[in-house]
């Protein structure tokens, strides 16, 4: 077991670059956060690619991303959780990184808004609420990995819809 990667871990395999989230994995205190903001200039970057992603067109395409992405997530995070010996190592952060562009897509434009999501999507991914700490033990591989932060994503999304509903003037 692999307590703790390094650079040189990090380029021995494909896998190894993208479940580390382009090596900000390898950062010393809180690596789920450092992959969850990656995903801040990574949709600014597919955002400019595809145009305004406030039509139908554009979000379609972008979701075919992000399954593409959720994909090699589960290969990617499932090789190298078996390289460290630990099916869900803290250093992997692709999951944060795909399910938050994810929480990103549905999210009103705006810098409040989008602090807003971080808070929630990161709380629901470190406290993980029933049912996702059940499936974040139960399943495992690179599926499991990436499954539970998909479930993150949902309940920051689901907060988000409430807050908005239930404090239209006072809500982000």
């Amino acid at each position: 077991m692999i307590l703790r990667p390094n650079a040189a871990f990090l380029v021995e395999h494909p896998s190894h670059f993208i479940a580390l989230g382009f090596g900000t994995g390898l950062a010393p205190i809180a690596p789920g956060t450092a992959g969850t903001l990656l995903a801040f200039p990574l949709f600014i970057a597919y955002s400019a690619a595809l145009g305004p992603l406030d039509a139908w067109p554009a979000r379609l395409v972008f979701l075919a991303v992000l399954a593409a992405l959720f994909i090699v997530g589960v290969w990617a995070c499932g090789r190298t959780g078996r390289d460290l010996g630990v099916a869900d190592h803290g250093c992997m952060n692709w999951d944060e990184i795909v399910a938050f562009l994810l929480v990103l897509l549905v999210t009103p434009e705006g810098f409040v808004w989008q602090g807003f999501a971080f808070v929630l999507f990161r709380f629901f991914d470190v406290v993980k609420p029933p049912p996702i700490r059940h499936f974040d033990r139960t399943m495992k591989g690179g599926f499991g990995v990436m499954f539970d932060d998909i479930l993150a994503a949902f309940y920051a999304l689901l907060t988000m819809a409430a807050a908005k509903q239930l404090w239209p003037m006072v809500s982000p």
